[in-house]
């Protein structure tokens, strides 16, 4: 079973920054593509960035240029570095771990931008 726990979440000022990572345990990480989903209120679901084993990144054009993903497999944890933040970012995130065609979800960590 794979087991996917994010952090870093938390109440920034626009402009700010924050890291989230998420952790995965179980399964093979680093033949994992990992992503980060966003969700907020009244809005769909959002995919915001992804990287694949082979390190290749994808980006929401909301947060190109903003936000970076990165992994390390050693640890087996996928990290998003979010910046210039704005309150339209604020959503739950969550990571995915995408393998043999299977998906495996974490719980989310809140990120809330506000003056």
């Amino acid at each position: 079973q794979v087991q996917l726990v994010e952090s870093g979440g938390g109440l920034v000022q626009p402009e700010g920054s924050l890291r989230l990572s998420c952790v995965v345990s179980g399964g093979i990480f680093a033949l994992a593509t990992m992503a980060w989903h966003r969700q907020a209120p009244g809005k769909e679901g959002e995919l915001v960035a992804s990287i694949t084993d082979t390190g290749l990144k994808n980006y929401a054009d909301s947060v190109k240029d903003r936000f970076t993903i990165s992994r390390d497999n050693a640890k087996n944890t996928v990290y998003l570095q979010m910046n210039s933040l704005k309150p339209d970012d604020t959503a739950l995130y969550y990571c995915r771990y995408s393998a043999s065609s299977r998906r495996y979800w974490g719980q989310g960590t809140q990120v809330t931008v506000s003056s």
